[in-house]
């Protein structure tokens, strides 16, 4: 686990963040529906791109991810719905927001070698 980046961290914690969400329903207690349907799917997406992204990194997973936690944060106010859903939403896309930004901040810092060597 010594080669693991800081960019390995951040996708682990959107997989497990992914989890939390698709999960959210029946651990929070969410209304069937939009509300439910949007935490499986968002959950589910944020999972597979983490997994994606453990991998084989690709910048595009890391732009999506952006995407979607910008989507799980905005979702509330878009399709309606409130409490105890809102919150997990608004503070799980935001987590997977900026983990998201963080990991693309860190490959322009740092870009990933394109060539095999000699």
């Amino acid at each position: 686990m010594e080669n693991w980046s800081n960019a390995k961290w951040c996708d682990v914690a959107n997989l497990i963040l992914g989890a939390i969400l698709f999960f959210s329903p029946w651990i929070f207690g969410f209304d069937a529906g939009s509300t439910s349907g949007n935490a499986h799917i968002a959950g589910v997406v944020i999972a597979v791109l983490a997994i994606m992204a453990l991998a084989a990194f690709a910048i595009w997973e890391e732009w999506l991810n952006l995407i979607v936690g910008i989507w799980t944060l905005v979702s509330p106010w878009l399709l309606g719905f409130h409490g105890t859903a809102m919150t997990v939403h608004v503070i799980i896309g935001a987590a997977v927001a900026i983990l998201a930004a963080i990991e693309l901040w860190m490959m322009s810092q740092n870009p990933p070698r394109l060539t095999t060597g000699r």
